[in-house]
């Protein structure tokens, strides 16, 4: 690829701040009560359908045109609903069929979050124009590439209000390197890769807050109220520090996330990235520290790092990683447990550190020579040259 040329990437977000008046903001939380509403709707239909279909033994499903159906019939009887708009309570039917986690939606516990298509939002002066006449003031940190096709407005928990926009993005390509990566995912080191000095160490963000983040949770445990009663004014203030607690911790984590993926896919042409899944630590005595590496956020970071520069990434499969041999290819015939950090290959006497092996074992999974690691070119790009 040449340097400055322009090629589709796909679709990106872009996030602002919304700075949202009182009168917006009661606006925004009746639209959300309603899509609640709807959602809630959504999900005691399909459960009625799939009980039905158990009973009498038919097969019977509740797609997006009976839900359709059922939300024309309700905005027809229903005054409250039609106040709202049709447009993002349609989207809301719409990932209900997406999603996998179709349970009830609480009102004191699910966060507002309403999704705008072209039709139901517009950018004007600066400002953003909802369907329903709502209207908020952006802070544009920075410009649209594009012409957004939807916007989802949404609030956190600490009260504040962001619109993230779907945009049309090109890609921005980096010079060539010549070189190639893989990357070992851990809870020791978040991220072992076949570069010295592309290695990720595991950070700590939460262990470095877990005294003030245990302090705030005994403070809001102490100040909680009781069923059926207002929560006091102390306790809001727990529940804000806490969230505000928790955002900065999941700031710093993404932060450090991307200024590594940045780093990386700056360096490499090529990156092999294992397609690790951090579920089962979850169940395991590492579920604090790996929750603290963020992984996944990680994982997902070099990825979208790597499609915005064009770069080649490639997901490798995790099984048997740790018991194959980067060099000869040989697998041991029992799987090294957590505390053996050392590699010995029984076939080629290869002695080498688990987790870059691993990493070495990711390359030639995914293709790539090894020969372009540690900043080496690989056979052939001098050729290339010549040629």
């Amino acid at each position: 690829m040449q340097a400055g040329a322009v090629v589709e990437a796909g679709h990106a977000r872009y996030t602002y701040r919304l700075r949202v008046s009182s009168a917006a903001s009661a606006a925004l939380a009746a639209e959300w009560h309603r899509c609640r509403w709807v959602w809630n709707e959504c999900v005691a239909k399909s459960k009625a359908v799939y009980l039905h279909a158990r009973a009498t033994g038919q097969r019977a499903t509740c797609g997006p045109a009976q839900l359709d159906r059922m939300l024309t019939e309700a905005r027809a009887r229903t005054r409250w609903l039609r106040e709202g708009s049709s447009v993002v309570q349609q989207q809301v039917i719409r990932d209900f069929g997406r999603s996998r986690a179709k349970a009830h939606k609480k009102k004191r516990e699910a966060l507002p979050t309403l999704n705008y298509t072209k039709r139901g939002f517009r950018l004007k002066d600066g400002r953003l124009h909802l369907a329903g006449g709502v209207v908020v003031a952006v802070v544009w940190s920075r410009e649209l590439p594009a012409g957004p096709s939807s916007v989802r407005v949404y609030q956190d928990s600490l009260g504040h209000w962001y619109g993230s926009f779907v945009v049309q993005v090109q890609v921005q390509p980096l010079p060539e390197t010549g070189r190639a990566l893989g990357v070992d995912w851990g809870v020791k080191e978040t991220a072992t890769t076949t570069s010295d000095a592309h290695d990720l160490p595991h950070a700590g963000h939460g262990r470095k807050a877990e005294a003030k983040l245990i302090r705030y949770d005994r403070m809001t445990a102490r100040r909680r109220p009781k069923k059926g009663k207002p929560g006091s004014k102390g306790y809001r203030e727990a529940r804000r520090l806490r969230a505000k607690a928790f955002k900065k911790v999941a700031r710093q984590r993404e932060d450090t996330g991307r200024k590594w993926a940045k780093k990386v896919v700056r360096d490499h042409d090529a990156v092999a990235v294992e397609d690790f899944r951090p579920k089962f630590l979850a169940r395991s005595t590492m579920a604090r520290k790996a929750a603290d590496a963020a992984i996944g956020a990680t994982k997902q970071a070099l990825i979208e790092m790597g499609r915005k520069h064009g770069r080649d990434i490639r997901l490798v499969h995790p099984a048997h990683t740790t018991m194959d041999c980067a060099r000869c290819d040989a697998r041991a015939k029992h799987r090294l447990p957590l505390g053996e950090r050392t590699y010995a290959c029984t076939a080629c006497g290869t002695v080498s550190p688990r987790d870059k092996n691993s990493a070495r074992v990711m390359l030639v999974r995914a293709g790539l020579n090894p020969a372009g690691a540690d900043g080496g070119r690989p056979p052939g790009a001098l050729l290339q040259e010549a040629a």
